[in-house]
């Protein structure tokens, strides 16, 4: 896993006035957590994308802090961003300790063209997008890569079981549930749908067959 690294500095400008500092380029953090009072600091807005793009919230970042002996050990807890414009607005930091576990939501990035999908025109189902894992901060998985070119047939399917973890790794789910499958097209339902349609259309309403009857009668 690669080792993220971040310098922040300390903060003067509170409230209303971090308006100014995010004009400049500037976007103000807080750090809390183990060993640390909430510091309020800020960050050059470029360095922080960048690493933000890679760590998500479950990705350990080395935090120095401009004025203090020492790193923290860091995990995004929160970043604000503009309802319209996606601007980068607060970012909290949670300061752990690295020896510790701690939990965190983990991505599944599903790799691969399942053959039910290419083959039989199936539909790929990923139930869940990420699954919450206990580990020390160091050890956190970045990702779990689960291969899908396995799902051959309708029947087959992942399950969290079949996940390759390492042992100090905990996954906090049920094992048995399914991470994907690939399920029939649904052209036979669609068929189904159009025969029961022109059905409905060759029937002949009840009004008329009655005074269709009673004309025969007569």
């Amino acid at each position: 896993m690669e080792t993220l690294t971040l310098t922040l500095s300390p903060r003067e400008l509170t409230r209303k006035k971090v308006k100014q500092l995010r004009r400049e380029g500037i976007v103000p953090v807080h750090v809390y957590g183990h060993g640390v009072e909430s510091l309020a600091l800020q960050v050059e807005a470029g360095a922080l994308l960048r690493v933000l793009s890679i760590s998500g919230r479950n990705v350990p970042i080395t935090v120095d802090i401009d004025g203090r002996d020492g790193e923290s050990i860091c995990f995004v807890r929160e970043a604000q961003r503009h309802p319209v414009t996606e601007e980068l607005l607060h970012v909290d930091f949670l300061r752990v300790d690295v020896t510790r576990r701690v939990r965190a939501e983990v991505p599944i990035i599903l790799d691969g063209l399942p053959p039910a999908v290419e083959n039989l025109g199936g539909i790929l189902l990923q139930p869940f997008a990420t699954l919450e894992v206990e580990a020390l901060p160091m050890d956190m998985p970045a990702a779990f890569h689960v291969d899908v070119a396995v799902l051959e047939d309708f029947a087959m399917s992942i399950r969290i079981g079949d996940i390759a973890v390492a042992s100090n790794v905990t996954i906090i789910r049920d094992p048995e549930e399914m991470v994907a499958r690939v399920v029939p097209p649904r052209i036979e339902e669609e068929e189904v749908e159009e025969e029961d349609e022109e059905l409905l259309e060759g029937e002949v309403p009840e009004g008329e067959e009655a005074e269709e009857s009673a004309e025969e009668a007569g």
